[in-house]
């Protein structure tokens, strides 16, 4: 299978989750508003989202696929169905017995996660009931996550992709057609996770089956292969925990700033999820399968030749996504925001906040495409460790800029401790003999420059004064909007393309 392609398919159908999730967010907004049912639903939500992110997608990918590709390429396909069906038994128990706590627990973490619901009642038990709907999501999600490990490792890359995708699609279905039959009618938003978590594993048996690696229930805990997968998953609980500390500390900086800061921060970052979820989460599922699959055969050129692959296109894909971001952050954030209550004030201010994000995006992206350097190969410790030291650095520079920047010091303390993480990664690699830099880096470096600055002048010019995008129609915003990212792919990419740059150049097959 061609790389490149595998990316392009996992980025649009990435592209296609986020943006059914703003069609998602919208819809919630414009039917149930910000009250006491959806104050209840998003802490009941959040609770299961949270285990997701730190096992399911989290900590369970990062231990399980590298030990799969390294057994199919060192034991075969028989003895990997074996591990599937052995991994597959004790994940689905170990999930049923921590589903049925949670159920039984849940006024108790609705008490610990939301304190403050306690002084009303109706609102505490409503909370209580949602999640008690929603919790059985993680047991459905994390097998969805073993599922997609195995079709990446298959090289099924656009399974897992579009999977996201139904989750979003059970929030608008359920929204639309379902809720005046609920009391509360925002307590449809509970089921729907529940209908989404049963619909993407459902989507995603049949590919299973039809590879061959659809799990049978064989129990057995002392396989080797499992106990190598609990002992990685470990540390890599830790490490997914820490981005998750560092969320958390910014939000709690910021809840000490003027009214607005919290939310000018969560608007900056949701456009800057564009690039890091089509870009760095694309690459990271790409590259993991096949760099596991080099290091169980000794490949070590192969796999350094590959890391050189990522490093490249991520560089080429995300400078201009960060340029872009910066230069024309007032004409992205008044079209996708700037309507009713957010006023110009919040488009200042969020722009801020947009830019110094910007300033660390490529860091972000190169973590994701870093990281996996360590993971094929069974290390998740070294990479623990760096994203702890890049967090002290980030709470340091949390402290030292939130008083002359303010809500924006905070982003940028978030990028610049990524851009720290990503160095470290990649001296650690280079350090350790993992990577080398193969040749041509340098006049790649000046060309990769040149389009930069002939689509930055580009962009500049043509967006206008800010004052236009302010005054300017929703519609008209859109128009000029969908012209200057036209206008600057056209000048990006047509620029490499007159200095040398061709597609096949970058196409690279999977290992």
């Amino acid at each position: 299978m061609n790389l490149l392609r595998a990316m392009a398919t996992v980025s649009s159908m990435t592209l296609v989750s986020r943006i059914l999730g703003f069609v998602r967010d919208a819809l919630i907004a414009r039917l149930f508003g910000a009250g006491v049912a959806t104050d209840a639903f998003f802490v009941a939500f959040r609770i299961p989202n949270l285990l997701r992110r730190l096992f399911a997608e989290g900590a369970f990918s990062q231990a399980f696929v590298p030990v799969l590709a390294a057994h199919k390429a060192r034991e075969g396909e028989q003895a990997t169905r074996l591990l599937v069906d052995r991994v597959a038994t004790l994940l689905f128990l170990a999930l049923v017995a921590a589903t049925a706590l949670g159920v039984l627990a849940a006024p108790a973490i609705v008490y610990v996660s939301a304190p403050g619901f306690s002084a009303s009642p109706a609102k505490h038990e409503l909370t209580v009931a949602m999640l008690r709907v929603t919790f059985p999501y993680i047991l459905f999600i994390s097998l969805v996550s073993l599922a997609g490990g195995v079709l990446n490792t298959w090289s099924r890359f656009a399974v897992p992709a579009l999977t996201p995708t139904l989750l979003n699609l059970s929030f608008i279905a359920a929204a639309l057609v379902a809720a005046p039959y609920f009391e509360p009618p925002a307590m449809v938003l509970a089921w729907a996770v529940l209908a989404g978590g049963v619909l993407q594993l459902a989507f995603q048996v049949p590919f299973l089956a039809r590879i061959g690696m659809l799990p049978r229930p064989r129990f057995a805990p002392g396989d080797p292969g499992v106990r190598r997968i609990l002992t990685l998953m470990g540390p890599a609980v830790l490490g997914v925990s820490v981005a998750q500390v560092s969320l958390l500390a910014n939000t709690i900086f910021a809840s000490f700033l003027q009214t607005g800061s919290v939310s000018w921060l969560y608007y900056a970052d949701r456009l800057m999820e564009f690039p890091t979820g089509l870009l760095g989460v694309a690459l990271g599922t790409i590259l993991l399968p096949s760099l596991a699959k080099h290091h169980a055969q000794a490949a070590g050129d192969e796999y350094a030749r590959l890391l050189d692959w990522g490093l490249r296109l991520t560089l080429m894909l995300a400078l201009p996504a960060a340029l872009a971001l910066a230069v024309v952050g007032v004409p992205l954030i008044t079209t996708l925001f700037f309507y009713g209550e957010f006023t110009p004030n919040d488009v200042a201010m969020t722009r801020q906040a947009l830019v110094a994000y910007s300033v660390g995006l490529a860091g972000l992206i190169l973590v994701k495409v870093l990281a996996p350097g360590f993971y094929a190969r069974q290390d998740i410790r070294t990479p623990v460790r760096i994203a702890i030291v890049s967090l002290g650095a980030t709470l340091v520079m949390n402290a030292a800029l939130i008083y002359p920047l303010r809500h924006a010091g905070l982003a940028l303390a978030i990028g610049l401790g990524a851009c720290l993480n990503a160095a470290l990664l990649y001296r650690r690699l280079r350090r350790d003999g993992i990577y080398a830099p193969q040749p041509g880096w340098r006049a790649f470096a000046l060309k990769v420059a040149a389009a930069l600055a002939a689509m930055g002048v580009a962009l500049w010019f043509a967006m206008g004064p800010e004052a236009w995008w302010i005054a300017a129609s929703g519609p008209r915003r859109i128009a000029a909007l969908a012209g200057l990212v036209g206008l600057g792919m056209a000048t990006y990419f047509g620029a490499l393309w007159g200095l040398g740059f061709r597609l096949r150049d970058f196409a690279r097959r999977a290992a």
